[in-house]
């Protein structure tokens, strides 16, 4: 980077710091944006970039609608183009022809955002860019297909090679500990002390991926109990009269929230890579450990109780397993996956369905959802991958003897 470059990045650094901006361009952002993405030299890119970023997050939603219908339309690809350019690396393949398609069939947009990229703390507010685009293009197709190509980007940029984990404690930041608050998106943090509890006890670890351009910002975060067996409640994990055990006395690591923090990343995979991590690192650092498993909610259940007609309002806790068991197991989507979305989760990262309670969530969320019903879902770590591989290959929801029991019974037994 040329020295005037980098004097440019300080002073952008220095302005976000402080809140200055640079002085408006006046220009409309759509046209900001055609500006940069022909611009040739390096500093001008930089400073228009600013301007369209920072100008960005002022707009109304009206003005930002109308600077993604023009990303979505002025910057797309051209059809005949691309069928040209492939037409002649078909007939011809080389260096030659193929960067001409390459070159038609990328749209003008993903060289727009790669350059809006080169600004010092964009990352972030790209990311912001993106939940903004999400939120406002639902339901209409250009703007649904612009979002690939943030998609697109984002994947190569969020590279699980890119994130670095740092654990969460007592002792982290205020504004990071502010921000595990605020994005705790499976069991509520209700306070301060609240948080201590989940933080500061020897049998308690928290853990979170960041990004290096987004370094006071968690992308997702996993809270974990170490605890002496297999528990079935998160009252119990969360009481506030509990005695922490010795971490030496742990036999089990309990993953009991995994919450992703940045709607602009959404279908961005973390949790995978940051659950296996997490469980390497436990296993290294506590050797006593020999079990790794969740504590979930079962976010479809009651809806799915409701669609098929049975009352569970008065069943029993046998009941109530059973039927978890059942719609675990059984329960289809479209293309036959499970048709809970923490299952399709878990299943997808190589655990089994390993055991089920009831009364474990007593919440006003946890009754609504999952009529206060949760599961552990097991992690063993000498077979994720062997289950994973079935579960992409079959689809089949893996699950321990107990579990099929209680579906089974479920099935024979009428509501």
């Amino acid at each position: 980077m040329s020295i005037l470059a980098e004097l440019l990045s300080t002073v952008f650094e220095r302005r976000q710091r402080t809140g200055q901006s640079a002085p408006s361009d006046g220009r409309p952002l759509q046209e900001l944006a055609d500006a940069l993405v022909g611009s040739a030299g390096e500093t001008s890119g930089l400073a228009l970039a600013e301007e369209i970023l920072t100008r960005f997050e002022t707009e109304d939603d009206d003005g930002k609608i109308a600077f993604f219908r023009h990303l979505a339309t002025a910057m797309n690809i051209a059809p005949e183009d691309v069928r040209a350019t492939l037409s002649t690396y078909e007939k011809d393949p080389s260096k030659t022809s193929y960067r001409a398609f390459m070159a038609a069939a990328e749209p003008k947009r993903q060289e727009l955002i790669r350059r809006l990229n080169r600004l010092p703390n964009a990352t972030g507010m790209l990311v912001r860019m993106r939940a903004d685009l999400l939120r406002l293009g639902r339901g209409e197709p250009e703007l649904e297909a612009l979002d690939m190509d943030f998609r697109h980007l984002f994947l190569s940029w969020f590279n699980r090679g890119f994130l670095v984990l740092r654990p969460i404690n007592w002792e982290s930041p205020a504004h990071i500990l502010e921000k595990i608050i605020a994005y705790e998106a499976v069991h509520a943090i209700d306070s301060w002390d609240d948080l201590r509890r989940r933080l500061e006890p020897s049998d308690r670890r928290c853990f979170a991926f960041f990004h290096p351009s987004m370094p006071d910002e968690p992308l997702i975060f996993v809270e974990v109990a170490l605890t002496n067996g297999v528990p079935g409640s998160v009252q119990m994990l969360l009481s506030e009269g509990r005695s922490a055990i010795p971490t030496s006395d742990a036999d089990t690591a309990t993953f009991y929230s995994i919450s992703n923090c940045q709607a602009g990343l959404a279908s961005i995979s973390f949790g995978n890579s940051l659950i296996k991590q997490v469980a390497s690192d436990l296993a290294t650092e506590v050797p006593s450990l020999a079990t790794f498993v969740t504590l979930s909610p079962i976010p479809g259940l009651t809806s799915w109780l409701q669609s098929e007609g049975i009352a569970w309002e008065e069943a029993d806790a046998e009941k109530l397993r059973g039927y978890a068991a059942d719609y675990l197991l059984n329960a289809k989507r479209g293309g036959g996956q499970p048709l809970d979305p923490v299952a399709r989760f878990h299943l997808g990262n190589g655990a089994i369905v390993h055991r089920l309670h009831a009364d474990a969530d007593t919440s006003d969320k946890g009754r609504a959802q999952s009529a206060g019903t949760m599961v552990n879902y097991l992690y063993d770590l000498g077979k994720i991958a062997q289950n994973h591989e079935r579960f992409a290959t079959t689809q089949e929801v893996v699950a321990s003897a107990e579990v099929k029991s209680l579906a089974a019974t479920a099935r024979s037994v009428p509501a």
